[in-house]
């Protein structure tokens, strides 16, 4: 396969050169950060939030539960998304997701919601942006990634079982709800581009394409990181490919970096992370595993403590196989704090690639 020279970056130019020399930190979970709170009904609808930008009066009266859609937050109760991003700062994450995981047309239709996703991407993008210029220093500069999730509906598994030729998405519904993600995104501020917990490479391979179509239209161009999301001991992605299989399936898109993250804790995640820093020798390698297994009478929903967690990533970068860490599932500003003080003595996984773009 022949892969296009990658074209300058108009964003995030910095990055490239922090990962040759450095092991960057992500920040862990939102959901789990959220849970905390144990926010009710009416708190999801922006009671107890007094800014000028409130929205209370705006959803106080919808006739549906919107419980649990953690993206609307971002409208409604900006200040505990700005508190999340800002633990993990104060932690010493160096990139921070934006809270928009749930946040496409299609993820939204769930909760009658679809008409909000441009403007709940928006709104995060820009909350993420003002948290990263408040701990940004010329030392240590900071990162808002824009999280595209996978949606709840794949392109490749049939929804019913007598059935294996039904669908309940295709491609181009993907393609289009991906590109506005991505343009309500950039416009929000977001340095680079995350592309997470893919179980389902064609609806990946969906946004790769909405991700080209707006980098082409724009002149933007902005770094990308992959990640996809080894379910079980199978060693594959839900919609059956292995790990290397799911490298060549993308490595086309010219990453900054490839990775995985979800389903699995560091310890079962790492012969996987093995397998991809051997065939992607020329591209970066994230992880941000879970906190181990599911744990319903810890704090946190996981069985890991942040000193278990950082034990295990410092193996990980002790055996030269990453360039990124941080959490997934279960994990806080305590647990990303610990990583960075266990792989910050460590370099970072060396990669073949000379030169990435940098600046246009």
């Amino acid at each position: 396969m022949r892969v296009l020279a990658p074209q300058p970056f108009t964003r995030g130019q910095a990055l490239p050169g922090i990962l040759n020399t450095r092991i960057a930190i992500l920040d862990g979970a939102m959901g789990t950060m959220i849970q905390r709170f144990k926010l009710t009904e009416a708190q999801y609808r922006g009671q107890g939030y007094a800014g000028k930008d409130s929205q209370y009066e705006r959803f106080k009266d919808l006739p549906r539960d919107i419980k649990g859609n953690n993206e609307l937050l971002s409208l409604t109760r900006p200040d505990i998304i700005r508190d999340i991003h800002e633990g993990y700062l104060a932690a010493g994450a160096d990139l921070i997701e934006t809270n928009t995981f749930g946040a496409t047309t299609i993820a939204q239709a769930d909760y009658d919601m679809a008409d909000l996703a441009d403007e709940m991407n928006l709104a995060s993008a820009r909350i993420a942006r003002a948290a990263c210029d408040k701990y940004s220093t010329p030392d240590k500069p900071r990162f808002a990634a824009g999280a595209l999730g996978p949606t709840p509906k794949t392109a490749s598994i049939s929804p019913d079982v007598n059935d294996p030729g039904a669908r309940n998405i295709h491609f181009e519904a993907l393609r289009v709800a991906y590109l506005a993600q991505v343009r309500a995104l950039v416009e929000g501020g977001v340095d680079l581009l995350l592309l997470e917990t893919i179980f389902d490479t064609l609806n990946a391979k969906a946004a790769l394409f909405a991700i080209d179509e707006y980098f082409e239209e724009s002149g933007e161009r902005l770094p990308l990181i992959i990640s996809g999301t080894v379910t079980d001991a199978s060693g594959r992605i839900l919609s059956g490919q292995t790990v290397t299989a799911f490298w060549h399936s993308v490595r086309h898109a010219n990453p900054l970096a490839i990775g995985l993250n979800c389903a699995l804790g560091a310890a079962l995640m790492r012969p996987y992370i093995q397998e991809l820093a051997k065939v992607a020798g020329d591209t970066f390698i994230s992880c941000y595993p879970n906190a181990g297994l599911p744990n319903p009478m810890s704090d946190t929903g996981f069985d890991e403590t942040p000193e278990v967690t950082s034990r295990l990533l410092h193996e990980f970068a002790a055996e030269g196989l990453v360039n990124i860490v941080g959490g997934c599932c279960g994990t806080t500003p305590q647990h990303i704090q610990a990583i960075g003080d266990a792989v910050t003595p460590l370099r970072p996984r060396g990669i073949h690639r000379a030169v990435f773009p940098q600046a246009a």
